[in-house]
C-alpha cells in the first residue's frame, strides 16, 4: 500500500528546508506564523491560484505546517481530486485538482447552457504516482492511499493487499478493506485484509467458502460500517467489528456493475449504464431513483462515456468526458443532496460544466476527495 499525501506532496526529510524558505521569502514585512495563518483562512479552492504567485508559496502550499494551522483553526474542507490514465502506463497518471479560475470570473449568459462556473481542473505534481485501476484509490483524512497494482503490471508495490482488487474505506473511522484472490486448485481463494491507518497494522480474514461459493469478488463498497462484497451477482456483508458474515441477497448489486457508484453520508449512489442516478435503500434493501434534479439539467450523458462519482463533502459529484478524436472535453457537476424523508431523497445541481480538455483519455480515472 502506497500513501499520497493530499495538497501538495511533500517529505520528512525536505520539509525544514521547505519551512527555512518559507519564513525567509514569502514576505519579509510579516511575521511568519501571521503568514500561515492568512493563507490558512483562503478558501483551498484558491491554492493551485496562490501556487502561481512565486516560487515561496509554493512551498508554502506544500508545507505540512499550513494544513496543521487550518485544522486548528477549524478551516478544513474537502478537496476534490481525479487521477486520469491519458497515456501509456509507463508514464503512469496525471493528477488534478478542482479550483476556481485564476482570472476569478464567470461569463454570464441569457442561454443556460452558455454559462461558465469558475472553476476549472488545475494539474497538481504528484513525483513517482504509482498506476492506478479503477477503485484501487481511498482517502482517509487528509490521505490518499493507492491499493498496489501487481497483478496486472509487475509493479514494485508495499502494497499490503494485493491485485489490484477494489478497496473500500471503513466509515465511520480509519479502517481500508481490500480483497485478496489466490488460483486455487478448484477455484478461487477469497479474503479480506483490513488495515488501520492509525496504527499500520493489518488484518487478514478469510472468506468461507459458503459465502463466496468459490466466486470471484471483483466490486466492493462499504456502507454501514460493513463491507460490501459482490460475489457472482450475489452481495455478502462483512463485519469488522463482529468479524461476521452476511448473505444479504442480489439487489444491491443489481445497478453496480457499470462500476460507476460511490458512497456519500452513509448512502450507496449509483449512475448505471442506463444513466439514471439512484439510491440504495438499505431499510427495505431496494433502489430508488433520485428525484428533483433542480437548479440546472445534466447534459445527455453517453453510455459509452467514462462517468464517475465521488463524495465531495457531503455532496455528489459526477464527472464525464465528451469529444472525439485525440482531444476531449472533462466535464464536472456538484449535485446537493436533501433527505426528505426515508424513501425520498432530492438532489438540487449546484453547478455543471466543463473543467479541463485533455487528449484522448486511454482508460479509466479514479475521482475522490480528501479533508485538508
Amino acid at each position: 500500500m502506497e500513501r499520497l499525501v493530499s495538497g501538495e506532496t511533500t517529505t520528512s526529510s525536505n520539509m525544514k528546508k521547505k519551512k527555512k524558505k518559507v519564513s525567509s521569502t514569502t514576505n519579509p514585512s510579516l511575521p511568519d506564523d501571521l503568514v500561515l495563518v492568512i493563507i490558512a483562512r483562503v478558501s483551498i479552492l484558491y491554492y493551485p491560484i496562490l501556487s502561481l504567485v512565486s516560487k515561496s508559496f509554493r512551498s508554502l502550499l506544500a508545507s505540512p505546517e499550513l494544513y496543521k494551522v487550518r485544522s486548528l483553526l477549524g478551516r478544513r474542507e474537502s478537496r476534490l481530486y481525479v487521477c486520469i490514465n491519458m497515456y501509456s502506463y509507463k508514464n503512469g497518471p496525471s493528477w488534478f485538482t478542482l479550483c476556481r479560475k485564476p482570472d476569478r470570473t464567470t461569463t454570464r449568459s441569457n442561454k443556460e447552457e452558455d454559462r461558465s462556473s469558475g472553476y476549472v481542473w488545475a494539474r497538481i505534481p504528484i513525483p513517482h504516482s504509482p498506476l492506478t485501476q479503477r477503485y484501487s484509490l481511498a482517502a482517509v483524512g487528509s490521505n490518499i492511499y493507492n491499493i498496489g497494482v501487481t497483478r496486472y503490471h509487475h509493479l514494485t508495490s508495499s502494497s499490503v493487499q494485493g491485485s489490484g482488487l477494489p478497496v473500500s474505506h471503513v466509515a465511520p473511522g480509519s479502517k481500508l478493506a481490500g480483497l485478496h484472490q489466490e488460483d486455487g486448485s478448484d477455484s478461487l481463494k477469497n479474503s479480506v485484509t483490513v488495515f488501520d491507518t492509525e496504527t499500520q497494522v493489518s488484518d487478514r480474514v478469510a472468506i468461507p467458502c459458503s459465502v463466496s461459493q468459490g466466486k470471484e469478488i471483483f466490486i466492493s463498497t462499504s456502507v454501514g460500517g460493513k463491507v460490501n462484497l459482490v460475489t457472482g451477482r450475489k452481495v455478502v456483508d462483512y463485519n469488522p467489528v463482529e468479524g461476521s458474515w452476511e448473505e444479504v441477497g442480489d439487489t444491491m448489486c443489481e445497478f453496480m456493475f457499470s462500476k460507476c457508484f460511490c458512497v456519500v453520508g452513509n448512502v450507496l449512489y449509483s449512475c448505471a449504464i442506463d444513466r439514471v442516478f439512484r439510491w440504495y435503500d438499505t431499510e427495505v434493501r431496494t433502489w430508488r431513483n433520485l428525484e428533483c434534479l433542480i437548479g440546472g439539467r445534466l447534459p445527455k450523458l453517453s453510455p459509452r462515456a467514462f462517468v464517475s462519482l465521488a463524495d465531495y463533502g457531503g455532496k455528489l459529484a459526477v464527472f464525464w468526458n465528451q469529444g472525439v478524436g485525440d482531444w476531449q472535453m472533462l466535464w464536472c457537476a456538484v449535485i446537493a443532496l436533501e433527505r426528505r424523508n426515508t424513501c425520498e431523497i432530492l438532489g438540487n445541481v449546484e453547478w455543471s460544466d466543463h473543467v479541463l480538455h485533455v487528449p484522448k483519455i486511454r482508460s479509466y480515472y479514479n475521482a475522490l476527495s480528501a479533508t485538508l
